[in-house]
C-alpha cells in the first residue's frame, strides 16, 4: 500500500462510525408489558448528596438563654435533649450550629442470611444499609455535650453542666456501611 492508500484505509472505520451514528442515536423506546417487565432486574437504592446548615446565625427563639450568635452570654444554636432513664437527668447536645456537606451516601435494603460469616446467629431478614460517603466536609460545626436537670432551659429548676465543647472544620473520611436492624413485626 502506498502512503496515500494507507491514509484512506485508516479513515474507513471513522467514516463508518460517523455514518452509523445517526441510526444509533435515533433508537426508539419501546413499551414493556407486564410479562417482559417481570424479566427485568436492576439495583434498588438511593444515592444522596447534601449540604446541611444548622443555625449558623442563631435560631428563631430569643429569650434569656437563646439569642443571636453576636449576643455575648447567649446560646445561638439548636438543642437536642434526651433521657436514658425515666427518672434520670437529661443528656444534651447544645448550641449546635455550622454546616456540613457530603456526596455519595447510599441507602438500600439488603438481606442477610449467612450468620455474618460465622460471627453470629442466622438472621435471615432484611436490613437497611447506609453506605457511608467517602468525604464529609465540615464548616464551622460546633456543639456542646452537657448534662441538664431539665429538657428545656425555660423549665423550672433548670441547671446545666457543660462537659466539653466540640468544633469541627475540614474533611472527614468515612468508609464502610452502617447496618440498621429492624425489630418487631411491621
Amino acid at each position: 500500500m502506498t502512503g496515500r492508500t494507507l491514509k484512506y484505509a485508516r479513515s474507513i472505520p471513522l467514516a463508518l462510525g460517523l455514518a452509523l451514528a445517526p441510526q444509533l442515536g435515533s433508537a426508539e423506546l419501546a413499551r414493556l408489558d407486564d410479562g417482559a417487565l417481570s424479566d427485568v432486574s436492576g439495583q434498588g437504592g438511593i444515592y444522596l448528596s447534601g449540604d446541611v446548615s444548622i443555625n449558623e446565625l442563631g435560631g428563631p427563639i430569643r429569650n434569656g438563654y437563646f439569642g443571636g450568635c453576636e449576643e455575648v452570654g447567649k446560646k445561638c444554636g439548636a438543642r437536642v435533649a434526651y433521657r436514658l432513664k425515666e427518672d434520670g437527668g437529661w443528656f444534651v447536645l447544645d448550641d449546635i450550629r455550622g454546616s456540613f456537606a457530603f456526596e455519595g451516601l447510599t441507602l438500600k435494603v439488603r438481606e442477610i442470611n449467612d450468620g455474618f460469616a460465622g460471627d453470629g446467629q442466622l438472621f435471615n431478614r432484611e436490613v437497611v444499609e447506609l453506605g457511608l460517603p467517602n468525604v464529609v466536609r465540615y464548616n464551622d460545626v460546633q456543639f456542646k455535650l452537657a448534662g441538664s436537670s431539665t429538657a428545656r432551659p425555660t423549665d423550672p429548676g433548670f441547671r446545666q453542666t457543660d462537659i466539653f465543647s466540640i468544633e469541627m472544620q475540614g474533611d472527614v473520611t468515612l468508609e464502610g456501611n452502617l447496618l440498621v436492624f429492624p425489630t418487631g413485626n411491621p
